[in-house]
């Protein structure tokens, strides 16, 4: 183990009362459901699901951060939303703002000065307002539809000024109501991959059939031929496998480069492909996700993967390289 020197000790400690006071929180706001604030999120839940427009996500300075975060979140899984600067808002962004909306405010204090205009605002024309805040007697609990009130907790921050636990705790309580919202539509991760096309997510996201070599490019024997009729096609195909098939076409067992090299002799080249095969080899089906098939490959310790159609036969492959060339780890 290593040795710490005095000030890493303290660095260490600091991190852990940090961590322990940001769980202390965080267990808060989960015993918080079991009483009021349960009852006012599954309003708000009600106002955002029956809402004709879009969530519009507001607050100061780390709230606000913590806000475009929440809209972000909730614009990736079938919510759409947008974030709003309160500042902004007062010269002019007001107008981003309609009557089908819902104003999502947050505001530790529920008093930041700059929350004024937007508040009048929704006030004025009828926009349903849902506030995150931990002071319930606020001027933002007070002119909202519903209250999300945050359960007291203090600071990480030993001068209990840098907003740390609240942060966190806005911002756990901005994912409910995103997951909340996204199993309420039926969200699918099919649904998930229109709006993540790039990247390592988008990625992950893909299907199997988007990515397996199919048809003429599947390396298959049938039950019965010779491993030095086989083996030219295992040869040309590159993939390190052969797909062997019974009769009716069903994936019945997979030979591997590996198989042959424990069987090399002179008589190979003369055995059937069935004294050899793995019987019943792992297999999926047309739409497994790329980050489920890379997970499967490397528990089972294979390189790759043949995907069959409902009755047992054939349809695709996909080679732990096809998942890496697409970003997929």
């Amino acid at each position: 183990m290593n040795e710490f020197n005095s000030q890493e000790v303290g660095w260490l400690a600091s991190a852990k009362r940090t961590l322990d006071l940001e769980r202390a929180g965080m267990a808060a706001l989960a015993t918080a459901f079991e009483t009021e604030l349960g009852e006012a999120f599954a309003k708000a839940i009600a106002l955002l699901v029956a809402a004709k427009g879009r969530v519009i996500v507001s607050g100061m300075g780390k709230s606000g951060h913590v806000g475009r975060k929440i809209a972000a979140t909730l614009a990736s899984t079938g919510t759409p939303a947008s974030f709003v600067h309160p500042a902004e808002a007062s010269h002019g962004d007001l107008g981003m703002i309609t009557t089908s909306d819902v104003v999502i405010m947050l505001s530790n204090s529920g008093e930041s000065a700059e929350l004024k205009d937007m508040l009048n605002y929704c006030s004025r024309f009828s926009v349903p307002m849902i506030a995150i805040t931990a002071n319930p007697a606020s001027t933002l609990a007070r002119s909202a539809d519903i209250a999300l009130q945050l359960p007291s907790a203090p600071e990480a921050c030993p001068n209990g000024l840098a907003p740390t636990t609240s942060t966190l705790l806005q911002l756990a309580l901005g994912d409910c109501l995103a997951m909340a919202l996204l199993e309420d539509k039926g969200f699918t991760a099919g649904n998930f991959r229109s709006f993540h096309p790039g990247g390592k997510l988008g990625a992950q996201i893909k299907h199997a059939h988007d990515i397996m070599h199919a048809f003429a490019e599947l390396p298959l024997a049938t039950i019965g031929s010779v491993i030095g009729a086989a083996l030219p096609v295992m040869t040309e195909k590159r993939f390190g496998c052969l797909g062997i098939v019974d009769e009716t076409g069903r994936l019945v067992g997979i030979v591997t480069d590996g198989d042959l090299r424990r069987n090399t002799g002179p008589e190979l080249a003369n055995r059937k492909v069935e004294t050899l095969m793995t019987r019943n080899p792992t297999v999926i089906n047309r739409d497994v996700l790329a980050g489920e098939i890379i997970e499967l490959i490397n528990t089972k310790r294979i390189t790759a993967v043949f995907v069959v159609d409902d009755e047992g036969k054939p349809e695709g492959l996909i080679h732990i390289h096809d998942l890496l060339a697409i970003g997929v780890t």
